[in-house]
Order: structure tokens, then C-alpha cells, then sequence
């Protein structure tokens, strides 16, 4: 006879791999999640540069030259003339319905005003609502624009003396070819991933106390809590340690990104995020003792953590409390050591200090998890009483509709998701992004003209809102060690005998070495210095001569563009990151509570009464009804996020209440009906969490709002329209934020109310043929 194998770390181990097996879900959370959003997220970036952004031209001269300019903007490679408009009027109903992200106005009379050096006007506007793709759009037709206007003939001007300009050369640091797919994909696969392990260390130590025996658990490790929590969470590790390769497979195999720093300070610090959040999951389930409460604290934790990282938004724009917030996330420092080794290659010293942060916040995860452990080794399970809800018999709408109510009034986990967590999420998502924009940002200067010229320089760059010279450098190389430190984020080199090229009338050229690994510190950076560059050298062009003075407007003049090009943001004028990431991320945490809270709803009806609660929530009036109670349930949350809070936080509201309503019913019952079609299958409230927690993100880049969809594979786009977040998001931004008319949108409009017959068909088949099968079965 075999000996009894011996409690340990080993036996556990074993013991919880074959309850993988066994359970499914986890099996699926572990492995096939996780690889379904690097596939989507993989394929969403895949091209990586932008192209096709669609443009509405009017061109009211219809001139040969006007027509060298629309010509010029058609060949240009980021964008492509999708509608040549009569009027604005036209062109900015383009705008709002998203025919077109950008407009170009040419006016009446362009080539007579050229040839009558009069400067006439070239007018884009373009939706800075929308982002990425409103920037990419604005900058490539300014490029077309410049090169329309160098292709005209010259002709001979008035001679005389003209100071030479400063020419800000762009070096390109850390990321030279600006791929801003790669910059994405390196920060979001592993918040992806970081979601997913918190949540199945959360689930393995939670099914303990719902679906198998804390005895149990103990006895394998011996009675000791440290072996248990070691031994339960060892499968996990190992698990997501190859998915932290594939993910570094992803970045710089498939994509050929070059890795510039300490791969094994990287890996190092890859296995202290996976244990920091396997211990944190645990940790809240531990202290709960209630796995669906344990996982919906998991996910208002996790979710909106990618804000907090500094990745998209930076730190160094941000107040105290997301400061400190994001301190105390794991996820945060270890981007930070990813980005500052594999895309910066900064010495390892450098990465020391978010290093010995990340090893604390793993330490003291994994202290407190084992020390709760250890206070509740011992202690009963504890079992919470069916609440008795006076569930009505029938399958009546309003039946169906009032024992609908019941239900999530007395289920604490479901009405938390529902109407608790999108107040949380109110407060808590929006709190890095509150700066808005990014204001004096350090950079170096490197000044070794040492003239009058290049002191006017540094003060117009220290009076620049973007800026501010936080060092003075004698030499590059101790200007490139405060870069790598994060003391500042870009340097700026003035060579010798700048001043004096200037006033010979040369090009000066000075250099721009900016940090790139962050791509609005990036943009923000560059713009400063150039704008500090073009204000030196209008300086330049009075010196000596009253800025009224005919020889000021002389000098000017002489150098100045044949055309005025005004390049002019709609609907996010100020350019603020929370105007334009927090409306959309508002709809996205609406879809998720409901979607999840209605799901978990069905598994828990499952799990309490059976057969017969699945028989009263199958049929169409039941399905029909239930979405009515999750409209009422829905409507606090749609009141905050679409009234209330833009205007806390000082949003553009400009949508009117009517368009607002005739949006958000489709929406809310398309998500209801996706909620009941796909719980009718499941068996445990907890299914909904696990499955569908780590989604949010990669739904968000498919809206168009952060990553252009001109640059999303037509499949993936075409699949995304299934989720109703997808036109909901699209729909509610234009309207509220954009002041579009639900005629504007009715292309979003019309597919929400097609996924809601769709999915409620879905839902009224899937619950009776389940209904059906679970009395087949207990008979």
C-alpha cells in the first residue's frame, strides 16, 4: 500500500493544479484570457503607422492654386480627402458624425490674394476630441499645407538685411522611429495582465471558502499558513511568468523593438509584480472572506490603475492624491523599470529606487495576506444565509420585472456592482487626469554660446507654460545623467557662435534632445521648445527697431510665409487629457458594472434556487422585464456620468437631454440582454467576474477616441461593433461633448438598438433552452 503523499509545499501545489483542471474557469482565467487580449490588443496596434484619417476639404476659390493645395493634402500619407464639402456648415456636420476627423477651409478669392501678397488664410480644423487621431490629422495636414506652399513660385522681393532664425533640430531619444503602437502595447499588456493575476489569486484562495474546504487546504500544507498561501499561488506564478514572456515576445520579437537596458533587472522585477498582486488579490478575499465581494474589490482597485502607472497621463502633470495613489500600486514602479531599462537603457543604478519599491509593495502584500491566514486559519467558515427574497410566481414582465429588483436589493455584491462602483469610479478614475495638460515640465540647457541671444532663449523657454529649465548644464554628458534620473525630460543644446550665425543671417541651429519612452511628454516637450525657438527669433527680426516701427513689419515681413496657416482644435480646444479620456472611459465603467452585475446576477439565481430560479428569469417577458429593472438601476450611474460629473470636473456638456435619453435606453438593454444571454449558462455569480474583468481595456482602444480606427484591422473593427460599448462610447462623446444631434449619430444609434434585439432574442432562447435542460436533468 502507497504511503500518503506528505503535507508540504509540493503537495499543495499538486492539489490546486488539479483543481484547475477540474474547475474550468480557472483554467480559462489563467491561460486563455490573458492570450485572447494580447491577441485582440496585438492585432489592434498591428499597423503601426497612421494613415487614411479622413478630411473634409471646402474649397470655395476653385483656383489652380487652391487646387495645388487640396492636391497636396489628398497625397499627404497620415490623412485622405473623404468628402469635399460646399460650405462649412457641411464640412463640421462631417466632424461631428465622424465622416471626417478634420476640415479644411480654402476661401474665396485665395489666388488673387496670393498674387497680391494680402496672405490670405488656409484654415484646417480638426476634432481634438478624438485624441490621437485629431493631432495626427492636424499635424499631417500642416506638413501638407508647408508643402503646397514651398512648391509655389517665388518671386523677387524687396532686398535689405534679414537676421537669421534658430532651427530647433529634433533628436529623438529612447523610441527614434516615435512608434506610438509599441509605446502602447509595452505599457498595456501588462496592465492587462496585472488585472488577471490579481483576480485568479483572488479566486484560488476565495474558491477555499465557497466551493471547496479550508480544513482541506490547511491539512495539505501541514497546518501551516505560510505553506499553504506559498503552495496555492506557486501554479499561478509560473503560469503568468510565461505569459510575462509572451509578452516580452510580443513587444521585441514580433515588433523587432530593440531591448536597451538589464533584461535580468526586467525579469527580476516582472516575478515581484506577479507576486505583489497575487498576494494583493488574495489578500481582499482573505479579508472578506466572500469571494464575489473579494473580486469586486479586486476590480475597483486594478481597473483604473493604468491611469495612476503615469504611462499615458505622467506623473510629474499630476496632483497629490493620484501621486500618492499610485505610489501604493505595484503596477506603477514596475512600468517604471520597464520602460527605464528596455526603452531607455538608463544605467541600472537608476532603476535601484522603483526597484526597492516594487520588492516593499510585493513584501508587504504577501506579509499581510499570510498574516490574515494565519488569524483565520483556524476559524470557522463563515457561511452567510440565504436572504429570503418573496420571490413572485410567474413570468410576466412586471413580475419578472419586481422580482428582478428583489433580487439585486438583496444581493450587497450585485448592487455594489450596479450602483456603488460607477460612484467610486466617479471619484477615483478621473483623478490623475485632472491636470489636464501638462505644464513646466524640467528640461536641461546646455549653453555654451553664452551670448545675450542665448539667454533670451532660456527665458523665453522659462515663460513658455510647458516648460521650465530645472538645470543648467556645463556638458551634455551631465545633462543625459539628469535625463536618465528623471530630472528632466528633455535637453536643449545652444552650440557655440549661435548669436553670431543669427546676425549674419544664417540658420542657427540649436539642438532638441527629447525623451520619447512618454508620448505626451514628448509632444508637449517638442512644442514647447519650438514655439521658445519661434519667439527668439521674432526677437531677433525687431531688435534695434520699435515693435510699431515700419522696419519691425519690414523685417517680418520679409520673411514670412506668401499664406497664413491657422490650425485651429474643435470641441477640446484646451487640449486637456481628462476632457477627452474620461467621458469615453465614463460609458466604458457603466457597460462593465452592468455587465457584470447583471451577469452575476444569473449565476447567483443559479446557485441559490436552481432549476426553478432559472425557470422564473427564461423566457421573452422575463428577459424583457429583468432589463427594465436593470434600466431603472442604470439610470443613477447614466445621471452622474453624463450630467452630473462633466460639469464637477468642468467636461463640455453640450448635448441636449433628449438625445441623451434616446441614446442611453438602447445602450442599457443591449447590455442587459449580452448580461442574461451569456449568464444564462453559468452556474456561479463569481463566472461574470473572471471571464470578463480584464476586457475593459482592450474595449476601449477599439472606439476611435484614443487610437485612430483607420488604424484598426477591419475584422477586429468589424467584431468590436458587437459590444455595445463600442458605438455607445462613440455616440455619447459626439453628443455631449461635441453637441451632435442623435440624427448626427444615428449610425451608432441603430446598431445599439440591432444588438438590442439581437442579444435580447439571444437572451430569451439561451434562458428557456437552459430552463428546459436543467428540469430535463432533475428529472
Amino acid at each position: 500500500m502507497r504511503a500518503p503523499p506528505k503535507p508540504g509545499l509540493l503537495l499543495v501545489a499538486t492539489r490546486e493544479l488539479r483543481w484547475m483542471q477540474r474547475d474550468g474557469v480557472a483554467l480559462v482565467l489563467a491561460l486563455l484570457v490573458p492570450v485572447i487580449a494580447f491577441a485582440i490588443l496585438t492585432l489592434t496596434f498591428s499597423n503601426a503607422v497612421i494613415r487614411n484619417l479622413r478630411v473634409a476639404i471646402v474649397d470655395a476659390d476653385r483656383s489652380a492654386t487652391s487646387l495645388l493645395y487640396v492636391q497636396s493634402i489628398a497625397s499627404a500619407p497620415g490623412v485622405t480627402v473623404a468628402e469635399r464639402s460646399s460650405d462649412m456648415r457641411d464640412a463640421m456636420q462631417a466632424v461631428r458624425s465622424g465622416e471626417a476627423i478634420a476640415a479644411v477651409y480654402i476661401p474665396e478669392n485665395f489666388e488673387r490674394d496670393l498674387l497680391a501678397r494680402q496672405r490670405p488664410q488656409v484654415v484646417a480644423l480638426y476634432n481634438r476630441q478624438y485624441y490621437t487621431p485629431g493631432n495626427n490629422a492636424a499635424s499631417a495636414i500642416s506638413n501638407a499645407v508647408a508643402a503646397a506652399t514651398a512648391a509655389l513660385p517665388h518671386e523677387a522681393g524687396p532686398s535689405g538685411y534679414k537676421p537669421g532664425v534658430l532651427v530647433a533640430e529634433q533628436y529623438v531619444l529612447s523610441n527614434p522611429a516615435l512608434n506610438f503602437a509599441q509605446f502602447l502595447l509595452r505599457a498595456v499588456l501588462p496592465t492587462v495582465l496585472h488585472v488577471v493575476v490579481a483576480i485568479a489569486g483572488g479566486y484560488a484562495v476565495g474558491s477555499e471558502f465557497s466551493q471547496r474546504g479550508k480544513r482541506a487546504w490547511m491539512r495539505a500544507a501541514g497546518g501551516r499558513p505560510l505553506v499553504a498561501l506559498m503552495g496555492k499561488l506557486l501554479p499561478l506564478f509560473a503560469i503568468f511568468l510565461v505569459m510575462m514572456v509572451v509578452d516580452a515576445a510580443i513587444i521585441h520579437v514580433l515588433y523587432g523593438v530593440p531591448f536597451r537596458g538589464d533584461p535580468l533587472l526586467v525579469a527580476a522585477a516582472a516575478c515581484l509584480l506577479l507576486i505583489a498582486y497575487l498576494s494583493f488579490g488574495a489578500l481582499l478575499v482573505l479579508l472578506t472572506q466572500a469571494l464575489p465581494t473579494g473580486l469586486s474589490l479586486i476590480a475597483i482597485f486594478c481597473n483604473p490603475a493604468f491611469g495612476f502607472a503615469g504611462v499615458g497621463f505622467p506623473v510629474v502633470a499630476m496632483g497629490t492624491f493620484p501621486r500618492a495613489w499610485g505610489s501604493i500600486l505595484p503596477l506603477r514602479w514596475y512600468l517604471q523599470v520597464l520602460f527605464d531599462q528596455a526603452a531607455r537603457g538608463v544605467p541600472t543604478s537608476n532603476s535601484v529606487r522603483p526597484f526597492l519599491v516594487l520588492a516593499g509593495l510585493a513584501c508587504l502584500f504577501f506579509a499581510l495576506a499570510w498574516a490574515r491566514l494565519r488569524a483565520i486559519a483556524d476559524a470557522p467558515p463563515r457561511r452567510e444565509a440565504a436572504p429570503a427574497l418573496g420571490l413572485r410566481y410567474g413570468r410576466g414582465v412586471a413580475i419578472a420585472m419586481g422580482n428582478e429588483v428583489k433580487r439585486i436589493l438583496a444581493d450587497r455584491s450585485v448592487l455594489g456592482l450596479i450602483v456603488l462602483a460607477p460612484i467610486l469610479y466617479g471619484l477615483l478614475y478621473p483623478q490623475p487626469y485632472l491636470g489636464q495638460v501638462l505644464r513646466s515640465i524640467p528640461i536641461a540647457v546646455v549653453d555654451q554660446d553664452r551670448t545675450e541671444l542665448s539667454r533670451d532663449l532660456v527665458q523665453a523657454l522659462n515663460a513658455d507654460e510647458a516648460l521650465k529649465v530645472a538645470v543648467r548644464s556645463d556638458t551634455l554628458a551631465d545633462a543625459q545623467a539628469a535625463l536618465d534620473r528623471h530630472e528632466v525630460f528633455a535637453i536643449l543644446a545652444i552650440p557655440k557662435d549661435t548669436e553670431r550665425q543669427v546676425l549674419r543671417g544664417e540658420q542657427a541651429r540649436i539642438a532638441a534632445y527629447v525623451d520619447a519612452a512618454y508620448f505626451l511628454l514628448y509632444s508637449r516637450t517638442l512644442q514647447g521648445i519650438s514655439e521658445s525657438a519661434a519667439t527668439a527669433s521674432a526677437d531677433i527680426a525687431t531688435l534695434g527697431a520699435r515693435s510699431e516701427g515700419s522696419l519691425v513689419y519690414a523685417a517680418i515681413t520679409r520673411g514670412a510665409s506668401p499664406i497664413e496657416f491657422l490650425s485651429q482644435p474643435l470641441f477640446n480646444p484646451t487640449g486637456g487629457y481628462a476632457n477627452y479620456v474620461v467621458p469615453a472611459a465614463f460609458i466604458l465603467i457603466l457597460q462593465q458594472t452592468l455587465l457584470l452585475g447583471v451577469a452575476s446576477l444569473g449565476g447567483a439565481a443559479y446557485a441559490l434556487g436552481g432549476g426553478a430560479n432559472r425557470w422564473l428569469r427564461s423566457g421573452a417577458r422575463s428577459v424583457f422585464g429583468q432589463a427594465l429593472a436593470h434600466l431603472c438601476f442604470a439610470l443613477p450611474g447614466l445621471a452622474l456620468y453624463l450630467i452630473v460629473l462633466p460639469r464637477v470636473y468642468g467636461f463640455s456638456t453640450l448635448g441636449r437631454l433628449e438625445d441623451l435619453i434616446l441614446m442611453a435606453v438602447p445602450f442599457v438593454l443591449s447590455v442587459s440582454f449580452l448580461a442574461q444571454f451569456v449568464s444564462a449558462w453559468f452556474h456561479r455569480r463569481e463566472t461574470a467576474i473572471l471571464l470578463f474583468i480584464a476586457v475593459s481595456l482592450p474595449l476601449f482602444f477599439q472606439v476611435g477616441v484614443s487610437w485612430p480606427v483607420e488604424a484598426i484591422p477591419d475584422f477586429i473593427r468589424a467584431a468590436s461593433r458587437v459590444i455595445p460599448s463600442t458605438s455607445a462610447i462613440d455616440g455619447f462623446v459626439r453628443i455631449n461633448q461635441m453637441g451632435a444631434s442623435i440624427l448626427d449619430v444615428k449610425r451608432d444609434w441603430i446598431s445599439l438598438w440591432i444588438l438590442t434585439v439581437v442579444y435580447g432574442l439571444l437572451a430569451a432562447m439561451a434562458t428557456s433552452i437552459a430552463s428546459r435542460n436543467e428540469a430535463l436533468h432533475e428529472r
